[in-house]
């Protein structure tokens, strides 16, 4: 997306996940304000003929890729397919996932690795597709689409926290191997609080009442834009709200202090008063007709979104601080010890 003779070239865009939520948002915003050319790629087809029509109206190209993101050689046919259309990939941006709420003793073996395929591999899966095309042209950007549950877990989400978690550690690894490879490829991670989106509402459950976001809710509107600004303006990672820094940050300091306030604040925090509907459908396998859209049920709140400054700067601080109360411990310790 560098600007040639002075003026920005459209981008061509792979979007995963790209029918709802986040990642509709997403295709919308690049179309709006770039004319992006995007790779939609999601499972449900007439989800993303919808979303297609939508780009087009807004003064994008689309082309629609129905696949599963847990399908790594179905990734590698649509790269080519919007390589083909469209020129080569200058962002690639993961968002497919899918979750199971419940706590631990209720998730399925089958739920657990379904949970797995779709938000740690899917995720996986695409950034190895990005890169074997980024790699020839050392040049591209990919952007993964993370959780302040990345850093610190919540209950009745374990599959999904440990999902991302994973994710969080494979990026990890290929920072170092970009900086050894003096490669110009560009990775940057976009971490998020709680949006509304529908995967509230088509997510499988076993909780006895309705799914709902935890904290200050954002909207997916609002999440799409700081994800375009960070793909322009990559830095290793981007914590996106206030409770998403505070999440991450209090994590980092006292994470024992922080198991014993989700236990007493997530649980009942994650469910609104309504009863779950038993047997309802679920989009763990398939996707649900009907509810793909980009916003979920959660009214319109309208909360002021920080994104905040490069992680490491914030990582630092928690650093320093863990340094300074260990320091005191082991101060205190000693002067104990020698009474």
């Amino acid at each position: 997306m560098q600007p040639t003779n002075g003026v920005q070239k459209s981008p061509v865009i792979c979007i995963t996940g790209a029918s709802a939520g986040v990642g509709r948002a997403t295709a919308l915003a690049f179309a709006a304000y770039r004319k992006a050319s995007i790779g939609l790629i999601a499972r449900s087809s007439d989800a993303l003929e919808e979303v297609k029509a939508e780009v087009e109206r807004l003064g994008g190209r689309a082309l629609v890729l129905p696949l599963d993101v847990a399908d790594p050689d179905a990734l590698e046919a649509a790269a080519d397919q919007v390589e083909n259309a469209f020129g080569p990939i200058d962002v690639w941006i993961n968002v497919a996932m899918v979750t199971v709420f419940g706590p631990v003793h209720a998730v399925t073996p089958e739920e657990l690795k379904r949970v797995t395929e779709v938000t740690y591999l899917g995720s996986a899966y695409g950034i190895q597709t990005a890169l074997r095309r980024m790699r020839l042209r050392d040049s591209g950007t990919i952007l993964q689409v993370g959780s302040a549950l990345a850093y610190r877990s919540i209950p009745l989400q374990s599959a999904y926290c440990a999902a991302k978690h994973a994710i969080t550690g494979f990026i990890d690894s290929l920072h170092s191997e970009l900086i050894h490879d003096n490669s110009r490829i560009r990775l940057t991670t976009v971490h998020l609080p709680a949006v509304n989106t529908p995967q509230f509402d088509w997510a499988r459950s076993h909780m006895p009442r309705r799914a709902r976001p935890m904290g200050t809710i954002f909207q997916p509107e609002d999440i799409a834009r700081a994800i375009l600004h960070a793909t322009e303006n990559p830095r290793r990672e981007y914590w996106l709200g206030g409770s998403a820094m505070q999440a991450i940050l209090g994590n980092f300091l006292a994470p024992g202090f922080a198991d014993r306030y989700l236990a007493d604040t997530a649980v009942e925090g994650q469910m609104t008063e309504e009863r779950e509907i038993p047997g309802r459908p679920d989009n763990l396998y398939h996707p649900v007709d009907g509810l793909h859209r980009t916003r979920g049920r959660f009214g319109r709140p309208h909360n002021s979104l920080r994104l905040t400054a490069p992680s490491g700067a914030a990582r630092g601080l928690a650093m320093a601080a863990g340094l300074i109360l260990a320091g005191g411990l082991g101060f205190m310790m000693s002067r104990a010890s020698h009474r």
